[in-house]
């Protein structure tokens, strides 16, 4: 049998990245040769350490060499000496904006064999998405500073909500509960933010009425935060603006137990561009270089991206090694509490997928 190929496009980055990218490439070959599907990797060194180096994070022609992948695998970004607005702009919103990725999915599940900080957050339990516009809202470009150094130095930060762009993220989140357990919670302040919040507010209504087999409800930010700690198991799909989401995102991961597991998608759903999947566990330059670092978050991303590209058994046996690897070993990085290294936690997951 001829296996189906896929163009990769790996971007390790910085810090861990380096590392976890391996590990999961080796988990996406094991799983390959088992389903008949082949992958074709080709390596990118762009990162702050490429900026320090050359000036910039990627090269000039850098969104088009990506255009023709499949889909992006990427490890880390961030180092010292590099600000976080300069390796962002400099690398990541360009490759979401370019390639339409306006959907980031973040799947949070409580993981039998990894404590949650919450007491009430039981494996099994507590497992929903976190579905976050990735394009538009308050990460807009549009704004300034003047008067830089003087006693009136302003300033002025735009957010964009488009009808276009709340639209499409609200079917989405819709659709995806659809396909679970038919649950959307909307997050919003449309009491404290007096014309965007009241817009997304409006259109989440107007797009309900378009999925009547979802039950939906919408809170408030900070309520919202408070319930992931107190109720975490009550949420199925939240969808959020991008600074809500991205915010919700990480206090959702911890209580899941560990960042270094956490996945994200961002994904162009008409497939027009390539989409991209990164561990949302940043570069940890404290631990960078030891071989230490919790693979998990990668190879979780990969899980994402083998879904994505039309494999669901592949990518379920994927999920199904994670969880298997975390509740019947005892095999564990440093932050889970073990003193295993980056490869053998790997070909321990290899051994169970």
């Amino acid at each position: 049998m001829t296996p189906q190929q896929h163009r990769i496009a790996l971007i390790p980055g910085d810090g861990i990245g380096t590392e976890v990218i391996p590990a999961a490439r080796q988990v996406l070959d094991a799983v390959g040769h088992r389903h008949g599907i082949g992958f074709h990797y080709e390596e990118f060194d762009w990162s702050c350490e490429r900026h320090l180096r050359e000036g910039a994070m990627m090269p000039d022609d850098g969104l088009d060499q990506l255009h023709d992948h499949d889909a992006i695998l990427l490890g880390a970004v961030g180092y010292p000496g590099v600000p976080d607005h300069v390796s962002l702009w400099g690398l990541l919103i360009p490759i979401r904006r370019k390639f339409r990725q306006y959907v980031n999915l973040r799947p949070i599940r409580v993981f039998e064999g990894v404590e949650s900080p919450l007491r009430g957050a039981v494996p099994g339990e507590v497992d929903f998405v976190v579905v976050r516009e990735n394009s538009e809202g308050e990460y807009s470009e549009l704004g300034g500073r003047m008067n830089r150094g003087l006693p009136a130095e302003m300033a002025v930060q735009e957010s964009v909500f488009t009808r276009a762009g709340v639209t499409r993220i609200l079917d989405y989140a819709f659709g995806l509960a659809e396909r679970r357990r038919g649950y959307v919670t909307s997050a919003t302040k449309s009491n404290g933010i007096i014309h965007t919040m009241p817009f997304w507010d409006q259109l989440v209504a107007e797009r309900a009425t378009a999925h009547p087999g979802v039950t939906w409800d919408q809170e408030h930010i900070d309520a919202l935060a408070a319930k992931f700690v107190l109720h975490p198991e009550r949420f199925d799909v939240v969808v959020a603006s991008n600074l809500f989401g991205d915010i919700l995102s990480d206090l959702a991961a911890a209580v899941a137990g560990s960042i270094g597991i956490a996945p994200s998608a961002n994904l162009n759903p008409e497939r027009e561009f390539p989409s991209m999947f990164e561990p949302v566990h940043g570069s940890a330059p404290d631990i960078a270089g030891q071989g230490i670092a919790n693979p998990l978050g990668a190879i979780w991303s990969a899980a994402l991206m083998v879904e994505h590209l039309g494999h669901p058994q592949a990518a379920a046996e994927i999920t199904g090694a994670i969880a298997a690897v975390l509740a019947k070993s005892r095999v564990r990085t440093p932050d889970l509490g073990g003193t295993a290294s980056t490869k053998e936690f790997t070909e321990k997951l290899i051994e169970l997928l």
